[in-house]
């Protein structure tokens, strides 16, 4: 349980950071919460459904040498931030939701790159 913790935490800190260096494609508006709310949700995707995903569309993966893993990542990112806005947190990726726009996939794309940087480098800092 306290890995769980530990580990929730971590991803708030690093949604918290990619936040503020990536303020022209992602934002969050509220309190730190909020943060942890979307860090489990980030944790239930990457734990539950990204995983049901990414076995569900092996042979595709292994066809295009692991392109369509990269366009599942990014979908992940952006069904974190829809998921978020259901549950009342204003999480957006470049204002998805409601639009889903050139901005909103870039966002993705770079966000989920630097939030897996970010998380790796708190993790590190933070003991577990």
């Amino acid at each position: 349980m306290r890995g769980f913790v530990i580990s929730t935490v971590v991803t708030a800190i690093a949604v918290w950071i990619t936040v503020q260096l990536l303020p022209d494609f992602l934002s969050y508006q509220g309190e730190p919460v909020g943060l942890l709310v979307v860090a489990l949700v980030f944790g239930i995707v990457n734990g539950l459904i990204k995983p049901v995903v990414r076995l569900l569309t092996l042979p595709v993966r292994l066809a295009t040498m692991g392109v369509l893993g990269f366009a599942i990542n990014v979908a992940a990112f952006l069904l974190v931030a829809w998921l978020s806005g259901q549950l009342g947190v204003d999480f957006r990726v470049g204002g998805f939701p409601p639009d889903l726009t050139a901005d909103s996939l870039i966002g993705a794309v770079i966000g989920g790159f630097v939030l897996s940087l970010i998380s790796t480098v708190v993790g590190f800092v933070v003991p577990d």
